[in-house]
């Protein structure tokens, strides 16, 4: 017996469904916008300094008695959390201006030695605050450095058109990201940072891969309108996007529930990042390049000069 594939046709870029997915791209854009104006992110050590340290346990950690521990000793605003092992902890305590910070790693040590002799000071780290504001210069940095990249990249391999739409919409799915963890609260590290360029990579390949597909159907589908031709390349191309967003969904998960809670900011921005970006790749990217008038002359290699050919030897 055979299978018969069936090709979807998807209405996705006419009038209605562009106009609600602008419209609704544009007021998530503000409302995030709004929220990283008035809340702000909640910055981790690696931005704001502090101390970072690593003890082990001669068995599995109880974190909340660790923390309760802390809160007696004074610092009430420190972090602590398991990673790998269960007897692996991390603790991540705030700038103390008016502290040294020998004297604290002493106290904390001290603290957790009380409770359990054979505890283990494994690794201690002191950022300071000069450390943490140079990290987010160049932490935007390095974002605004690969979004010029890629408009760079794209418009050389398509047209400006689709470079102006591949942009757009990972400034969209940035800016959503960020406005997730403004709302909630949640920590932003180094490594949200780093999930953040992975969304960044992972929206990229999704819209090229679009775009290489509208590219071809240009050439392919004579006398169809622009809107046609995104609209067919969209769903040619939808099984590879459903199937690479689910497979990339399930190892994100696992690694959201299995990874500990030092890959769980990382895991979750990535989460966010791949919904977000499979949906801007459909309505954002190809919408706003369908709204920016691209057609097929657009993908056309210029026109030869004769006189300039009939020079030649």
């Amino acid at each position: 017996m055979k299978w018969i594939k069936e090709k979807t046709t998807i209405d996705f870029l006419s009038s209605r469904p562009r106009r609600i997915a602008f419209g609704f791209a544009i007021i998530t854009v503000l409302i995030s916008i709004a929220l990283l104006a008035t809340r702000g992110l909640e910055f981790g050590i690696d931005f704001t300094g502090g101390i970072l340290m690593e003890v082990g346990y001669p068995q599995s950690a109880d974190v909340d008695r660790i923390r309760q521990l802390m809160d007696e000793a004074g610092f009430d605003e420190v972090q602590v959390q398991q990673f790998g092992a269960d007897t692996d902890v991390l603790l991540r305590l705030p700038p103390q201006p008016e502290v040294d910070a020998d004297s604290i790693r002493e106290t904390l040590s001290e603290t957790l030695a009380t409770d359990e002799p054979g505890v283990e000071i494994r690794r201690v780290e002191f950022v300071g605050p000069q450390v943490g504001e140079d990290l987010r210069e160049q932490g935007a940095t390095a974002m605004i450095f690969a979004t010029a990249m890629i408009f760079v990249y794209v418009m050389f391999r398509f047209q400006w058109k689709f470079a102006i739409g591949a942009v757009v919409s990972l400034i969209h799915d940035v800016i959503l990201v960020l406005g997730f963890f403004a709302l909630f609260r949640w920590q932003f590290d180094l490594t949200v940072l780093a999930s953040i360029l992975a969304v960044i990579g992972y929206s990229l390949n999704d819209t090229v891969v679009v775009f290489d597909r509208v590219r071809e159907n240009f050439a392919i589908l004579r006398g169809r309108t622009s809107e046609q031709v995104i609209n067919q390349s969209l769903n040619d191309t939808l099984s590879r996007t459903i199937m690479t967003g689910f497979t990339t969904m399930m190892v994100l998960v696992a690694l959201f529930f299995i990874g500990g809670e030092t890959l769980g900011p990382f895991s979750l921005a990535l989460i966010i990042g791949v919904l977000i970006g499979t949906y801007s790749s459909i309505y954002i990217a190809s919408a706003s390049s369908l709204l920016l008038g691209i057609t097929a002359q657009d993908l056309l290699p210029p026109d030869k000069d004769p006189k300039l050919v009939d020079d030649l030897p």
